[in-house]
């Protein structure tokens, strides 16, 4: 029999060309399995596997746990598919508990509109082209991140070819390589995304990637999350904004609007429902706060 680290080498590379796994995905699976062989010295039992998960618990947060957890479902599953192993020890082990709901933040709408404002006062200050071509894209990434809810890896990888200006709408590649097409319906993120497409054309054309740096290089996740800062600091902004609370506010104010849950999902491209239904909890803390200052029951005195 191979070893446990070929096995792993093989099943990794049968979720990358096969199952087609995004390199995030791939990247936490190799993390997990890796950490899982060195904890257990290569032991397979069921009593090894439960020591391990064991630790999991008492080592990581409820949320990595999970996930730590079902890479190991995962792989024993591939196992048991490729005939490596006749009984899969993860079937007698009971690995459901609690995870605390962390509801997700969001931006005050007050606040994005003074983060925008502020962004669009810089461009018109721009003393020079190359300052100009650099507040253009930052204008672009903030309004498309706010616009669309993509995740700010998706917006990295976006191409020239995945933004339709005369169609107005955005083909996002999201996990599990899924495409998914969203609307551009505001004429000024329009005019924005033109403009800098533009004024930034030959940079693209060489770079290949929508969203360019300084080097003429695909834009980095880092680099967006600095981009934010940046802004946020101009504006006197008092909290801590980061790319992915665009995508819980997108969410959340859709579904303050009385959009449907599954048009959101859909948007967001969740697997599951489930996981947008966290959008709700904010919602029904939302309706808290209104009942409780709102409501005429609060004047009645007796």
């Amino acid at each position: 029999m191979d070893t446990l680290e070929t096995i792993i080498k093989d099943y990794l590379g049968f979720c990358q060309y096969q199952k087609r796994l995004d390199e995030k995905t791939l990247k936490a699976y190799r993390t997990d399995l890796n950490q899982f062989k060195k904890f257990t010295g290569s032991q397979t039992t069921t009593k090894a596997i439960e020591t391990f998960i064991s630790m999991l618990h008492q080592t990581c947060k409820p949320k990595t746990a999970k996930r730590k957890i079902a890479s190991l479902k995962t792989f024993f599953h591939y196992l048991e598919y490729k005939d490596i192993i006749s009984v899969n020890p993860m079937n007698k082990i009971q690995t459901k508990f609690r995870e605390p709901v962390i509801l997700p933040k969001t931006i005050p709408l007050h606040t994005i509109e003074t983060f925008l404002s502020v962004m669009y006062k810089q461009k018109k200050l721009a003393s020079s082209g190359s300052q100009k071509k650099c507040i253009l894209r930052d204008i672009a990434v903030v309004e498309l991140l706010f616009s669309t809810g993509m995740r700010v890896s998706e917006l990295c990888s976006l191409k020239q070819k995945d933004i339709d200006l005369c169609e107005k709408s955005v083909l996002i590649y999201g996990k599990r390589a899924k495409e998914r097409k969203i609307q551009l319906v505001n004429d000024d993120v329009v005019s924005i995304l033109s403009e800098y497409q533009n004024e930034c054309a030959d940079e693209i054309q060489a770079c290949g990637w929508f969203f360019t740096n300084r080097l003429h290089k695909k834009l980095s996740e880092q680099s967006v999350r600095e981009i934010i800062n940046k802004y946020t600091s101009l504006a006197g902004i008092n909290i801590h904004i980061t790319p992915h609370m665009f995508r819980h506010s997108f969410a959340t104010y859709l579904l303050e609007a009385d959009v449907d849950i599954r048009y959101i999902q859909e948007m967001l491209g969740h697997s599951s429902i489930k996981i947008t239904e966290i959008y709700t909890h904010v919602t029904m803390s939302k309706q808290k706060d209104i009942l409780t200052s709102k409501h005429p029951r609060k004047d009645f005195s007796f």
